[in-house]
């Protein structure tokens, strides 16, 4: 998705596909994105699955948004115009919504309409045939909000910390960006009203009867982004300026190791992350006895609160 080195032909147009398919997918899943950075020959997205918002679906609306990415099924189509079908008919009907109310909160599925489409366009455009990808994606899960804001801040300085752009707000497909140019045009960027619709909005701190959304102030979270990539540009991540933001204070992260975790997240954490005590307990619910990255997560996130 970016020069060939080898033909000098340029592929960037391509992260563009990407981009537009982001901003769709969420209407149709109920998987919210959080972040997301597209680079020359990988994307990096952070999401939330919402399993409530698929239950709360009716029916006609599960294969209504199906129908947005698949064409369904004969009787799937009938039953959405509105045409007379049988109790067997109604039973398979019934049988499809449910195996669509899955996959609309399945991350693989979520994949697979993100890269479907962009193989078929990249062939069409190459005259070849094959996937586009490689490989399978990778994904971990965040238990809590220190691991849910350090990898959002990690993937949203992904091209600052690749040379691809200088700040933030410059940085060419990713979230950061598109929150960056809402917040400037805003008159209350802290609304959820006022955020950017694609994407999952910041509901600020966590307290009684709190909205759906990531627990942080959006403005807080871009002070936060911007003072860690001026230390990513330095290059000396052993040095800190004083003028620590805000919301370091209060995940009570040390910024050396906050620094750390921004610019190597993937290899830092292997499997699930989040402060020790949300891995033992998650664990546990799967029902496993052994909880790998405990370690880790301790040394980088400090001792949890009890």
């Amino acid at each position: 998705m970016g020069k060939d080195s080898v033909t000098k032909k340029d592929y960037s147009h391509r992260q563009e596909w990407i981009e537009n398919r982001l901003e769709e997918l969420p209407t149709i899943f109920n998987i919210k994105i959080a972040s997301y950075a597209i680079m020359s020959n990988h994307f990096h997205l952070v999401v939330f699955v919402d399993l409530d918002a698929s239950k709360n679906l009716s029916d006609l609306q599960v294969i209504e948004r199906w129908h947005k990415v698949y064409k369904g099924t004969v009787l799937t189509q009938k039953y959405v115009k509105g045409e007379l079908l049988s109790e067997i008919e109604m039973n398979l009907v019934q049988e499809r919504a449910d195996e669509y109310r899955s996959r609309l909160m399945d991350l693989g599925w979520f994949m697979k309409c993100i890269n479907e489409p962009l193989a078929r366009i990249a062939n069409q455009e190459d005259n070849c045939t094959g996937k586009f990808w490689e490989g399978r994606f990778k994904s971990q899960a965040l238990l809590d909000e220190k691991a849910l804001l350090a990898c959002m801040a990690y993937v949203d300085l992904n091209p600052v910390r690749a040379k691809m752009a200088k700040t933030p707000e410059k940085s060419a497909h990713t979230s950061i960006k598109k929150r960056i140019e809402q917040s400037l045009k805003s008159d209350k960027p802290n609304n959820q009203k006022e955020q950017v619709d694609s994407l999952m909005n910041f509901a600020g701190w966590a307290r009684k009867d709190m909205p759906k959304g990531i627990p942080c102030r959006l403005t807080t979270y871009i002070e936060l982004v911007e003072w860690t990539g001026r230390q990513s540009r330095k290059g000396k991540l052993g040095k800190i300026d004083s003028d620590i933001p805000e919301l370091m204070t209060r995940l009570n992260i040390d910024p050396v190791k906050w620094m750390h975790i921004t610019s190597s997240f993937e290899s830092s954490f292997k499997g699930i992350v989040g402060e020790s005590l949300s891995i033992i307990d998650t664990v546990k619910n799967f029902g496993r006895e052994r909880a790998l990255n405990v370690s880790n997560c301790l040394y980088y996130f400090g001792k949890p609160n009890k």
